[in-house]
């Protein structure tokens, strides 16, 4: 009695993790991560601003139109500051830390952030700027900047905001030009995990309630 004991605790303990790795994994694509600035930075989005040197919450939010959307709060999240589209971008390289790019800005203003990539993570968020602030960035670093060039001004807007880039010039350039795409290996290699996630699991879960099955039928005979 007490070895079937032991494979019912083993099949529950299985049957927990089950439920619970959903979980884990949402909290991994939503990113959230802690972010703290010795100096103040500008953000673009919903309630765009130059934030103050201090702790801040990065987080992507969940989006019916696999928009990827950033939304950055006080460290306690009691206070949104701002909410930001974003595109992928993609790095050759993937860090243990953090990573927060900026845009140069003339002497005296904040830098502006260009993109946030997580830890162990080689894609990114490039964030988008209204028009006329991405014209002037782009003018700074010579370069196109995202931009949307439409006026975004609550969260839904953001779900269907076209995404372009402007030139220093002011005209438009294509997306290529401004976000790093990732090598097509990489790009086919992405959608592989989603394939098999439970499997394994799955397979051990239904093999342990085989065994226990087995016992049960055995001691009650």
């Amino acid at each position: 009695m007490k070895v079937f004991t032991r494979f019912l605790i083993i099949v529950c303990v299985f049957t927990v993790c089950l439920f619970l790795l959903p979980n884990a994994s949402a909290d991994t694509w939503n990113k959230k991560t802690t972010v703290t600035f010795s100096a103040p930075v500008e953000v673009p989005g919903v309630g765009a601003q130059v934030l103050p040197a201090g702790t801040y919450i990065f987080q992507i939010l969940e989006s019916p139109s696999n928009r990827h959307i950033v939304r950055i709060s006080n460290a306690d999240e009691t206070h949104v500051f701002t909410t930001i589209l974003a595109i992928p971008n993609y790095r050759l390289r993937s860090t243990d830390k953090t990573v927060i790019t900026f845009k140069e800005r003339a002497v005296g203003e904040a830098p502006a952030i260009r993109a946030w990539f997580y830890p162990g993570r080689q894609w990114g968020e490039q964030f988008v700027y209204p028009k006329a602030k991405a014209l002037e960035l782009a003018k700074i670093v010579n370069e196109p900047v995202l931009y949307t060039p439409v006026e975004v001004a609550t969260v839904e807007d953001l779900q269907t905001a076209p995404i372009a880039a402007v030139t220093p010039t002011g005209e438009e350039a294509p997306l290529a030009e401004v976000v790093e795409a990732p090598p097509e290996e990489v790009a086919e290699a992405k959608t592989l995990p989603q394939t098999a996630s439970y499997l394994p699991l799955l397979a051990c879960f239904g093999l342990l309630s085989l065994g226990a099955a087995g016992i049960m039928s055995k001691y009650s005979a």
